[in-house]
C-alpha cells in the first residue's frame, strides 16, 4: 500500500504543479492534507484507461476519475489517433450524451477539443440514446464518436465510450493505439482545450427520422399490431435519454396504450427513486412492475441511463408479473425471429461467449449460423464487419441485457428492443397467447436452460489486487469440480488454451485473447468467470441444462435449476 500511496502522492503533486484551474487544485490540496489515504490514492494510483467501454470512472479530481481533464486528454489522444488514421482528409466526428451528472458539460469539452484539433464535430443539442450515436457515427459518414455515459452505473460514475467509422466501439489495434497517444501526452498544456465554434454543428432531427425508418422496417407481422394496437405497455426511462425516443418510436409503430412511469420520466443524473439506474436489478423496476399490476398491462419495458440496455417484465399464467432475465430475452426474441425468418441463406446471428447456448442450439434447429465473440457488442461489431457483404446479419445479444436487430446500429440497442418486444407481446396476443407461453414453448421444443449471475464486488486500488488475484488462483489451481459435478473442460482465453481434462488434450481457442475463464461439467453446465471492464467486480456465469416436456411440470423444473445454481453459488463463493 506505500508503494500505491508514494503513486497516488507524487502524481497529485504533479496535478497541483500543472496548468489545471484552481477550484480542482484546492480539491487536490484536501486530498493530500486528508489523514484517510483511501480517497487519494483511488484518484490517483493511476491513470484512468480504456476498457471494454472505453473510459469509466467516478467524478471528481485525480488522474484515475472522470473530470475534464481526463476528458480532455483522452479526446486530445483519440484526435492525435485520427489524423495519423486519416491524414489526407476533413476529419468528422458525432458526440452524444446521456442525463448523468456533468455529461453535457464533458460532451462539450469533447467538442471543444476536437474542434480546436481541426475535426468537424456533429453533436446533438440534448441527451440521446447511446444507439442513435452508433448509428449517426454511419449516417453521417463520420470517421469516429463519442457518447459521454456510464451505462447502468451508479450516480457517482461517468464514462466515455468511444467509437470508429463503423459505428462500433473501438477494438484493437485502435484501443490500444488511442491509449498510446493519451499516454503519450506529457501535460494538459498538450491539450487543446480551446474551441473553434465554426467546427462545431448540431446534429439535426433528420438523424432521428432515418433511424425511425430502419427500425420500424425491421418488424415481422405488423398485421397484429394493427389489430393488437391498444395492447397496455409500460415504459421507464429510469430518468435517462430513453424517454427522447422509446415512445415516439412505439406510437410510430402504432401502439396507442403506452404508460409512461412519470416519477422517472425526467432525465436526472442523481436518479432520485432507485438506487441504482440499472434494469437488470429488480429493485430498479419496482415503480414500473407496480403501475403493471394496477393496469393488468401485457409488458413491462425499463432502459438504463443511456438506452442500450433494457429489462423486460411479463405475466405469467397466474396473472403475476415476472422480469426475464438477460438470456430469456435474447433466447426468446431469437425464437421470434427465427420463426418468422422467410430467407435463411447465409443468414447468422452473433452472442458472447458467456451467453445462453440456448440460442445456439436454435440457430442450429433453424439452420442458421450462430457466431459466438468475447464479452462485448464491439466483438460482435467487428465480426459484422467481417462477414460484411458475405453473409446476411439477423440479430445479436448478450446476456447483460443488451440486443441488436438488423446492422444499421453497431451497439446494444434498447429503442428498437423495446419496440421489437412490444411487437411481440402483439403478435402473441393475436395468437391467442402470452409471453410466458411462449417462453415455456421455447423451453419445450428445444432444452430447459438456466442461467445465473454471481457478482463479487471489490472497489478500489485493494478490490482491484483481490480480483486479480481471484483470477489466478482459478487459473493456476483449477478446480476438479464444483457443486458435486466434476470438471472436464477448462478454457482459459488469456492463453487461448483449452484443456480436455478426461483425456489431458490441449486446443487452441481462436478467439482473440482476454482474461476469461470457463469450466464445463460432466453434466452439461457450464461456469465462466471474469473480471468486469466497466465496473469494480468479479461476475461468475452459471448456465445448466434441464429439460422440460410440459407446461405443468414448469415450475417444479425451474425450482430444481434453481436449487442447482445456488449449490453453484455457494461453491464458488
Amino acid at each position: 500500500m506505500s508503494s500505491l500511496l508514494e503513486m497516488a502522492t507524487a502524481k497529485a503533486n504533479h496535478w497541483l504543479n500543472s496548468n489545471i484551474d484552481e477550484a480542482s487544485k484546492e480539491q487536490v490540496k484536501k486530498l493530500l492534507a486528508n489523514a484517510d489515504t483511501k480517497e487519494l490514492i483511488d484518484s490517483f494510483y493511476k491513470d484512468l484507461e480504456f476498457g471494454t467501454g472505453g473510459l469509466r470512472g467516478i467524478m471528481g479530481v485525480g488522474a484515475n476519475c472522470m473530470n475534464q481533464y481526463t476528458v480532455g486528454a483522452a479526446t486530445q489522444g483519440l484526435a492525435n489517433y485520427l489524423k495519423k488514421s486519416f491524414p489526407a482528409k476533413q476529419i468528422q466526428v458525432a458526440i452524444a450524451h446521456d442525463s448523468r451528472n456533468d455529461s453535457k458539460y464533458f460532451a462539450q469539452v469533447t467538442a471543444n477539443v476536437f474542434s480546436a484539433n481541426g475535426i468537424i464535430v456533429h453533436l446533438f443539442p440534448d441527451l440521446r440514446p447511446t444507439p442513435l450515436l452508433s448509428f449517426a457515427i454511419r449516417h453521417l459518414k463520420c470517421d469516429s464518436g463519442v457518447v459521454v455515459t456510464a451505462s447502468h452505473n451508479p450516480k457517482e460514475y461517468n464514462g466515455y465510450k468511444a467509437y470508429w467509422n463503423d459505428g462500433a466501439q473501438l477494438v484493437p489495434p485502435h484501443d490500444n493505439n488511442v491509449i498510446k497517444e493519451v499516454n503519450a501526452i506529457s501535460g494538459f498544456d498538450k491539450v487543446k482545450f480551446v474551441a473553434d465554434p465554426s467546427k462545431i454543428k448540431t446534429i439535426e432531427p433528420e438523424v432521428e427520422e432515418a433511424y425511425y425508418k430502419e427500425v420500424l422496417a425491421r418488424i415481422p407481422r405488423k398485421e397484429s399490431i394493427i389489430k393488437q394496437k391498444k395492447i397496455s405497455l409500460v415504459y421507464s426511462s429510469l430518468h435517462g435519454a430513453g424517454i427522447t425516443m422509446v415512445p415516439e418510436c412505439l406510437k410510430r409503430l402504432g401502439f396507442e396504450n403506452i404508460n409512461i412511469i412519470e416519477e422517472q420520466r425526467i432525465p436526472d443524473g442523481n436518479f432520485p427513486t432507485v438506487q441504482s439506474p440499472n434494469p437488470e436489478e429488480k429493485a430498479a423496476m419496482e415503480l414500473a412492475l407496480k403501475k403493471a399490476k394496477e393496469l393488468n398491462a401485457d409488458l413491462v419495458m425499463a432502459t438504463d441511463p443511456d438506452t442500450d440496455r433494457v429489462g423486460f417484465g411479463i405475466k405469467n399464467d397466474k396473472g403475476e408479473f415476472f422480469l426475464l432475465n438477460g438470456n430469456q430475452a435474447f433466447s426468446l426474441m431469437m425464437w421470434f425471429i427465427l420463426n418468422n425468418l422467410k430467407d435463411k441463406k447465409d443468414a447468422y446471428i452473433v452472442k458472447t461467449i458467456v451467453t445462453t447456448e440456448l440460442v445456439d442450439d436454435m440457430a442450429q434447429h433453424f439452420g442458421v449460423e450462430c457466431h459466438n465473440t468475447l464479452t462485448g457488442f464491439k466483438y460482435i461489431a467487428e465480426l459484422m464487419g467481417q462477414l460484411e457483404g458475405k453473409k446476411k446479419f439477423i440479430a445479436a445479444g448478450e446476456e447483460s441485457y443488451g440486443y441488436m436487430v438488423g446492422d444499421f446500429v453497431r451497439d446494444k440497442d434498447a429503442v428498437s428492443a423495446c419496440v421489437f418486444f412490444a411487437a411481440m407481446a402483439a403478435a402473441a396476443k393475436e395468437d391467442g397467447e402470452t409471453l410466458y407461453d411462449w417462453l415455456l414453448k421455447m423451453y419445450i421444443e428445444n432444452s430447459f436452460y438456466k442461467e445465473g449471475l454471481i457478482n463479487l464486488v471489490r472497489k478500489g486500488a485493494d478490490g482491484e489486487q483481490q480480483i486479480k488475484a481471484m483470477m489466478e488462483k482459478f487459473r493456476i489451481d483449477p478446480p476438479q469440480e464444483l457443486a458435486g459435478e466434476k470438471i472436464i473442460r477448462f478454457l482459459d482465453y488469456k492463453t487461448s488454451i483449452e484443456k480436455k481434462l478426461t483425456s489431458g488434450k490441449t486446443e487452441t481457442i481462436s478467439l482473440p485473447k482476454s482474461d476469461v475463464l470457463q469450466f464445463y461439467t460432466e453434466q452439461g453446465s457450464k461456469i465462466s468467470v471474469r473480471p468486469s471492464g466497466t465496473e469494480p467486480k468479479i461476475k461468475f456465469y452459471v448456465s445448466i441444462k434441464g429439460k422440460l416436456v410440459t407446461k405443468s411440470d414448469f415450475e417444479k423444473i425451474n425450482s430444481e435449476l434453481d436449487a442447482k445454481i445456488d449449490a453453484f453459488r455457494k461453491a464458488l463463493t
